[in-house]
């Protein structure tokens, strides 16, 4: 994709901040006119720019009331027969709903894990039956989120 322009940024910006807003109105913040509008967005989608549409569900709503963050460190060395650790596990977090984000990281643990489940029950459960028992798994370590102060789905544009 070719570089973003001032236009493009605005149009991102919009769909960011509500992803229904309809070509007419991100035509009147722009400046352009719808049909422009739709042709750009169109080229974004295209493009890889805009990855998808989603609805954004609030947690606690839907009776998700506790959030974690995991850092989980990984066995180093298996058998040459055995698959790679680090494929086996993300193989495995694909299935795990209660993981919502998994990220690769630098540094003492592999992985980090943002996991959002009903209780400390659920919670317990996820852990004791699932992350642990992971042939893959050495450790981890758990944060818990006490207040969100800043969450935003937005990139800064």
């Amino acid at each position: 994709m070719e570089a973003l322009d001032k236009l493009d940024k605005q149009i991102l910006r919009s769909l960011q901040q509500d992803g229904r807003a309809t070509y007419d109105q991100i035509a009147e913040v722009v400046g352009l006119s719808p049909s422009a509008v739709l042709r750009r967005v169109k080229r974004l989608e295209e493009s890889g720019v805009i990855d998808r549409y989603v609805a954004l569900v609030k947690p606690e709503s839907v009776g998700l009331g506790l959030t974690a963050y995991l850092n989980v460190r990984l066995e180093k060395l298996t058998e040459s027969h055995k698959r790679n650790p680090m494929d086996v596990f993300r193989a495995s977090v694909q299935t795990w709903p209660e993981v919502v984000e998994c990220a690769s990281l630098t540094g003492e643990m592999d992985y980090l894990l943002r996991v959002v489940v009903a209780d400390m029950a659920h919670y317990s459960r996820f852990i004791m039956d699932t992350l642990l028992k992971h042939p893959s798994v050495q450790d981890c370590k758990t944060s818990f989120v006490l207040d969100r102060v800043k969450a935003t789905t937005a990139v800064p544009l």
